[in-house]
């Protein structure tokens, strides 16, 4: 007899040993752990947008003044506004899922609520994600397309030293290139263990619940 073979009958002969539980008792605990983690991440998405809000309350003076110099003032506010609004939706909707598990009384509903609690994170991670990455994007599009003011604005603060015009530009959309893929980057990577966590929490009990379900 080979030590598989050997390892399943001893796996059977323990069975017994370990404490069944039924429907009733394994249902509750997965709703509770389920709620919990909707409520992590309704938590979460309100530190997120707070955490920004303060950041950009930190944004020197003097970079507030080059974008305005720049024209880009009014832009940076209707895109601020808009996204504001958006992830004030998403929140909403974290909440209405919240409030949806808590009262959740049979397994299909609560799997449900689980899939469609997934899809909206999974949605608010790529507005994120995407949003940034076209904001990054065009405001360098822009900066391209007006690279004499540009060059203008950051020689008149001696920043660059006295570059010539081609190798300031080449100079600052390399070191543009290599900080916004960082800060996507970063996002990415904090989006996947902060959110990523708690959606693998959340695909294992929908996981146990298929199990379960009749």
């Amino acid at each position: 007899m080979d030590q598989l073979e050997i390892l399943k009958k001893e796996w059977m002969s323990r069975e017994q040993e370990f404490p069944k539980f039924t429907f009733k008792e394994i249902y509750p605990m997965l709703l509770k752990k389920s709620s919990s983690i909707v409520k992590w991440i309704v938590i979460i998405s309100l530190a997120e947008i707070a955490l920004w809000t303060l950041l950009s309350l930190l944004i020197p003076e003097s970079n507030k003044q080059f974008q305005e110099e720049m024209g880009l003032k009014n832009t940076f506010i209707v895109i601020n506004v808009i996204n504001y609004v958006v992830v004030a939706i998403f929140i909403y909707l974290f909440y209405k899922n919240y409030q949806k598990i808590q009262v959740t009384n049979t397994v299909s509903t609560l799997m449900k609520n689980i899939l469609r609690t997934r899809k909206t994170v999974h949605y608010f991670v790529y507005y994120n994600i995407g949003m940034a990455a076209a904001m990054l994007l065009g405001v360098n599009i822009y900066y391209y397309a007006n690279k004499d003011r540009l060059y203008d604005l950051l020689m008149a603060e001696e920043t660059f030293g006295a570059l010539p015009p081609e190798a300031f530009l080449n100079t600052f959309f390399i070191a543009q290139l290599v900080v916004g893929i960082v800060f996507i980057g970063f996002l990415m990577l904090f989006y996947y263990i902060v959110y990523g966590l708690l959606l693998k929490r959340l695909k294992r009990n929908y996981r146990e619940l298929q199990k379960i379900e009749v």
